[in-house]
């Protein structure tokens, strides 16, 4: 993988990357190789199943409801890989279903502010497995990679001193999978109508909105972090310890 792409190919996953290369406040790098985010890997199968395997992974923090594993499934079994389904939202909307005036921005980060006032417990428990410092590659993710999958991830690079834009850009990049996305939504659902216009629509205006109210309520997402998570100096340094070039 070259290192100015974060995209990586595979054949059903429609937006897995590498969350490296970013710069921090303190001008280090986050590693390349160490985390991951993703759309579900209940897809992974024959190629991408042994593309998967070449990255190394052995810890997978998958954020669906426990509803959606049991329907969809999770990621393959494989000897050393540690699973964690931790569900950190509380309050299942139907995303297809909205109505064509619903404007995508604001909507979505009212949602993000709900799943980081509902879903302390498990963000807590999950920027507590990334920051373990067991060295192997990570893989966040949800149905899409892009709400709950974004903002863990917009938490973690935060919280590792990435600049507000760079953590907007990140995630504005799942635009990029937005028509691949509503595409297997149709397939995944025959008969139904994909009503909503936003359906897999990532404008980084979503995050920046999100990242806004944090600040505004707590300072900052560091302020957040400690307020709402109890994450604390330890943790913090314990996830640059792991993710960050030295």
């Amino acid at each position: 993988m070259a290192r100015v792409e974060r995209h990586i190919a595979f054949e059903r996953l429609r937006n897995f990357r590498d969350m490296g290369g970013y710069r921090t406040e303190d001008g280090r790098s986050v590693r390349w190789g160490r985390l991951y985010r993703s759309d579900s890997l209940s897809k992974l199968r024959g190629e991408d199943w042994t593309r998967f395997l070449a990255l190394g992974v052995r810890t997978v923090i998958d954020l669906r409801y426990p509803w959606e594993v049991e329907a969809r499934g999770r990621v393959p079994h494989f000897d050393g890989l540690v699973y964690h389904n931790l569900s950190v939202e509380h309050r299942p909307y139907d995303q297809a279903e909205l109505g064509p005036d619903v404007g995508v921005a604001r909507f979505l980060a009212d949602r993000y502010a709900e799943v980081a006032l509902d879903g302390v417990e498990e963000l807590g428990r999950a920027l507590e497995v990334v920051a373990s410092d067991d060295g192997a590659p990570l893989v966040i993710h949800c149905a899409s990679g892009k709400d709950r999958t974004g903002l863990l991830a917009a938490l973690v690079l935060s919280l590792l001193g990435v600049d507000e834009d760079a953590v907007v850009a990140d995630f504005a990049l799942t635009q990029l999978a937005a028509d691949r996305l509503a595409a297997d939504w149709r397939a995944d659902h025959p008969g139904r109508t994909l009503k909503w216009p936003g359906y897999g629509q990532a404008p980084g205006e979503i995050m920046r909105l999100f990242l806004a109210d944090l600040a505004a309520e707590h300072g900052s997402v560091r302020g957040y972090a400690a307020d709402r998570l109890g994450v604390g100096d330890d943790l913090v340094a314990a996830l640059r310890a792991r993710l960050l070039e030295p």
